[in-house]
């Protein structure tokens, strides 16, 4: 929300009242999915699924991943519909929704990790890492949630724009190795398109390092 620092008594009431609104109104969901990757010239094949996933940061992300997680999570389409119902009335409270529902989709990433890793004897993973992410184009958001039967199953589509729909969602793919990754590189901030042109880098990143 651009809050530096403690927010004040108003701003952390405000927070305390719509996080019970997001609470009660939205759906968590999630799929996955386990693959093997195949590393090509021009980025990674699943054959699974038949997902071309181009580009150098992607390969070097799986680099020494014989297998990976596909993922897409969402907070449903109530987590939308909070945000412009109360863009209405309150553009501080449709504020303080957009920002906790956009946090609560990152937990249900977390959540689902837990559940796909748990128990697991995997060594190593990789972070979640995204379309849009580095030189990996989002217009593979359609194939990606093809390979995962996403609308079916959790109602996430996308747009012309290759925009999620609900808003509040996600897409990643983790990489399985049984050896320490060969590349180890940053992510979040670090490999960001908008890094040089973005306001909170400049104020110590967004928080998903």
């Amino acid at each position: 929300m651009g809050v530096r620092g403690e927010p004040d008594a108003a701003t952390a009431d405000l927070i305390k009242r719509c996080e019970l609104v997001v609470r009660n109104k939205v759906r968590p969901a999630y799929v996955y999915r386990e693959v093997s990757v195949v590393p090509e010239d021009w980025g990674v094949f699943l054959p699974e699924v038949e997902l071309r996933l181009p580009g150098r940061d992607i390969v070097r992300h799986l680099d020494g991943c014989a297998k990976a997680v596909i993922l897409a999570a969402t907070v449903s389409a109530e987590a939308d519909k909070l945000i412009r119902q109360a863009a209405v009335t309150d553009m501080a409270e449709s504020l303080a929704y957009d920002c906790l529902c956009s946090a609560a989709v990152e937990q249900v990433c977390d959540k689902a990790e837990k559940e796909i890793f748990a128990g697991d004897t995997v060594r190593y993973r990789t972070w979640r890492f995204s379309p849009g992410y580095g030189d990996l184009p989002i217009s593979v958001q359609g194939d990606f949630l093809r390979a995962l039967n996403a609308q079916r199953r959790i109602g996430l589509t996308v747009t012309d724009s290759c925009l999620l729909l609900p808003s509040k969602s996600v897409t990643a793919i983790i990489g399985i190795s049984d050896t320490p990754p060969k590349h180890r590189r940053g992510s979040g901030c670090d490999i960001c398109n908008m890094r040089d042109r973005c306001a909170f880098s400049k104020t110590g990143g967004c928080g998903r390092e």
